[in-house]
């Protein structure tokens, strides 16, 4: 059996989280030089350090998706969150121009979203079109429903 190939988690806002470490800072430091401390924007500072960092360092972005012959897996380093064979799939619903899809393993726990255009998360997973065309290789063809977006699929 060839080796899984393996796709990360990975924060979809960092740009925030960044955002925030850097606007907490800067008004924790302001509100001590020119401020002599002052409460509301000290604490202010601090919160919004703390939840970027939070955010950063969740144990979400240690998550990653294997694929291999058999299964489609999400696990940590440490331990697997659950691992679906491509034989009990139910279903894939997938947007290839949006790179995006939703595997149904036959309960919500066993499922995944390969988030994107159409189908928002607040993570993303590096490498979504490799991803997605691996999926879509391993489940057969009348399983797999084809939509131009996944929340066009949903309304419908």
């Amino acid at each position: 059996m060839a080796e899984p190939r393996v796709f990360r988690f990975k924060p979809r806002y960092r740009g925030i989280a960044i955002s925030a470490l850097g606007i907490g800072g800067a008004l924790g430091v302001v509100s001590i030089a020119a401020l002599g401390a002052a409460l509301l924007p000290l604490a202010t500072g601090a919160a919004g350090v703390v939840l970027g960092a939070a955010y950063l360092m969740s144990p979400s972005w240690k998550l990653e998706v294997a694929i291999d012959d058999d299964a489609l897996e999400v696990r940590t380093p440490k331990a697997t969150k659950f691992r679906v064979p491509w034989t009990d799939v139910v279903r894939v619903v997938a947007s290839p121009t949006t790179n995006t899809c939703f595997v149904d393993g036959g309960a919500p726990e066993r499922s995944l979203l390969v988030p994107g255009d159409g189908a928002p998360a607040p993570y993303d997973i590096e490498d979504r079109p490799a991803l997605v065309a691996a999926i879509l290789a391993h489940v057969p063809a009348d399983k797999v429903q084809t939509v131009d977006t996944l929340d066009a699929a949903r309304k419908a």
